[in-house]
């Protein structure tokens, strides 16, 4: 080969090395453009796309976790006004959201519409013990009366007649699912009634016009605000179900859900990025200022609707839902995590601890699609010191007493999980490596020729030994 002709082909080389590596940069915003109009297709919610299928699935399996406080003294407390001192024992738990929703119904403004039913069915195998465990709680009767009633003496002579006491022995699924309740002569239990029952109707936006608003909630049970908070910031509804976001999440931005358990919306702000059976979430946690005091946080003076009760709106942690339940029920993180000193010196046994007791979400950021979640939530009732209920006579003070904790939670199953890499991750790095790869053996390929090339051009031609 001659010299020309060695030049000539590392110069070839030289221009097919750039032609490759500057293809591979072309890639770069052609197939990110591509992930994109895939992802936007196959996150609205309509039939035959991955959100949809996702939506209306049940094969994720949600559990309600139960953890129930066990009154170690009742005596004392009735007989010396002493604290109550406290056990938990748990899981007992529970299969729930079972059933596929209903009634699915898509609308002309870009919404579909849908019901949720209810039922749960016991896990043993995910329990401590069966349904029949006995233990020492409060009284939800005389708790209701006693907070409910303005007339303590009639109160008295209600809970008199029924040889009523402040505490009850119940079995785990009377105090879940109700019992008859001797003083009320009707049903009366924590979550009674349950199975059979349906939330909503739910109202949501399907994304097609905008993709933004996939998920969010539009209207539940036909309203689109709540009228339990006599204030319109307290009353919005915001955000989605919590199954669900936009997709191409921002770690700068809290993401919002609509909660029926707890009457209001809330918000989770970013936390940290953690690897889940190989898929890389988003953990949004629930931030303490969400339940803190009015004092501490100003937008939620409108959630203070009791100012004896919670010290002039200053007691953190505790959200009253008399208006939105009609009975005297109080909402906290379990072991009333982030709560007020008060909250934790009215019962003995409170043990708050973030990783068992907080509240987050696990949300894939491409899709938007929570594949993990732990919704933890402490239910308490109050008692306090009366003159006119006899029973009452030797307590101290105002006590919020927790009844049991919840962790509601779910995580997509193995199966899933390799699914989505498949559909998803997988593609996205073959895509990137094809990129990657292009630009790599292209920029190799151009050095390498044009340092031939120079090499070549550089290089003094051989003199005959005899010259000319």
């Amino acid at each position: 080969m001659t010299c020309c002709d060695l030049k000539c082909g590392f110069i070839t080389g030289t221009v097919v090395g750039a032609l490759v590596a500057v293809l591979g940069v072309i890639l770069i915003p052609v197939g990110d453009m591509f992930i994109e109009n895939t992802v936007l297709n196959e996150t609205v919610l309509e039939n035959g796309t991955l959100a949809f299928d996702t939506w209306t699935s049940v094969d994720t399996a949600i559990y309600r976790q139960f953890w129930l406080y066990n009154v170690q003294n009742p005596g004392e407390v009735l007989s010396e006004g002493a604290k109550p001192e406290l056990v938990q024992k748990g899981p007992y738990t529970y299969k729930t959201r079972f059933i596929p929703k209903r009634n699915i119904t898509f609308n002309d403004n870009f919404t579909v519409s849908f019901i949720l039913p209810a039922g749960a069915i016991f896990e043993p195998s995910m329990s401590v013990g069966s349904e029949e465990d006995v233990f020492t709680s409060l009284d939800l009767a005389v708790a209701v009366w006693c907070y409910s009633l303005l007339d303590h003496k009639l109160a008295n002579l209600l809970i008199q007649r029924a040889d009523a006491s402040l505490f009850q022995n119940r079995t785990v699924k009377e105090l879940l699912w109700g019992y008859k309740d001797p003083m009320l002569g009707s049903m009366l239990g924590v979550f009674y009634p349950y199975n059979d029952t349906l939330d909503g109707p739910y109202t949501v936006f399907t994304g097609k016009d905008d993709i933004s608003k996939v998920a969010t909630i539009d209207r539940w049970q036909g309203e689109t605000s709540l009228s339990y908070w006599n204030d319109p910031y307290c009353n919005k509804i915001n955000g989605s179900d919590g199954s669900s976001f936009h997709p191409f999440l921002d770690k700068k931005e809290p993401l919002f859900f609509f909660s029926p358990d707890i009457c209001r919306s809330i918000s989770g702000i970013y936390e940290r990025t953690v690897n889940l059976k190989g898929i890389d979430v988003y953990r949004y946690m629930l931030p303490p200022e969400a339940l803190a005091s009015p004092v501490q946080n100003p937008d939620n003076m409108c959630y203070c609707t009791d100012r004896v009760l919670t010290k002039n709106c200053t007691t953190a942690g505790l959200l009253d839902l008399t208006a939105c339940r009609g009975t005297p029920v109080f909402i906290s993180l379990p072991h009333f995590l982030y709560g007020s000193e008060d909250l934790h010196q009215g019962v003995v046994g409170m043990n708050p601890n973030v990783d068992e007791h907080s509240i987050f979400l696990d949300v894939e950021p491409i899709t938007g699609f929570t594949l993990r979640f732990a919704k933890r939530l402490q239910l308490n009732m109050l008692y306090g010191p009366s003159d006119s209920i006899v029973l009452l006579n030797k307590i101290k003070d105002n006590t919020i007493f927790p009844i049991l904790w919840v962790n509601e939670t779910a995580v997509l199953d193995d199966e899933t999980a390799d699914m989505f890499k498949k559909e998803l991750i997988a593609r996205m790095d073959l895509l990137e490596g094809f990129q990657i790869g292009l630009i790599v053996v292209g920029l190799v390929l151009f050095l390498s020729c044009l340092i031939g090339s120079i090499v070549v051009c550089n290089k003094p031609e051989k003199q005959s030994l005899f010259g000319g």
